[in-house]
């Protein structure tokens, strides 16, 4: 008798944990980035401009991207009352540096604001400007390379990161 209420329990574990797995999974899609602007991307029109885009699937909950890597090339850190994040780097300034780099999206990080992508790894309060540079570390040191060779960003730094986006 108690081996079988042990056996019973125990099923019922798996069972709610394989239904929590699954739920999760539902809820938190992993998607493609879409880091070169050229090239056609499904979903481009769902993000802002200066968003990097990514294919977050359908009827998501909580969506991120895979992970990738991006060239930070400039951030500021925005003053805890400013309600107007657009002035910490503007459009002008990102598409002048999209210009310079025609074949790697130009994003920009300016509010943690609903509804729009935020970055891991990097700090909260910060804008930023990044390009994306690949999927590799490989491919994230050649851009970087060529970016520095260029003299443009002298600065920059490599920065591995996902986008994530609440639908909630």
């Amino acid at each position: 008798m108690r081996m079988k209420v042990v056996s019973t329990g125990v099923l019922f574990c798996i069972a709610f944990l394989s239904t929590a797995e699954s739920t999760a999974q539902k809820r938190t899609v992993v998607g493609k980035i879409c880091g070169d602007p050229t090239q056609v991307c499904r979903t481009r029109v769902n993000f802002q401009p200066y968003e990097l885009p990514f294919d977050f699937g359908k009827n998501y909950v909580i969506s991120q991207s895979e992970l990738f890597y991006a060239v930070i090339v400039k951030s500021v850190k925005l003053k805890s009352n400013d309600s107007n994040c657009e002035k910490a780097i503007t459009e002008k300034e990102r598409l002048d540096a999209q210009k310079l780099f025609p074949r790697n999206m130009v994003f920009v990080m300016r509010c943690w604001e609903t509804g729009q992508n935020s970055y891991t790894n990097v700090v909260d309060g910060v804008s930023f400007m990044g390009i994306y540079a690949g999927q590799t570390q490989k491919e994230a040191n050649a851009f970087l390379s060529r970016m520095k060779s260029s003299g443009k960003f002298t600065d920059a730094a490599i920065r591995r990161m996902r986008i994530q986006i609440n639908g909630t």
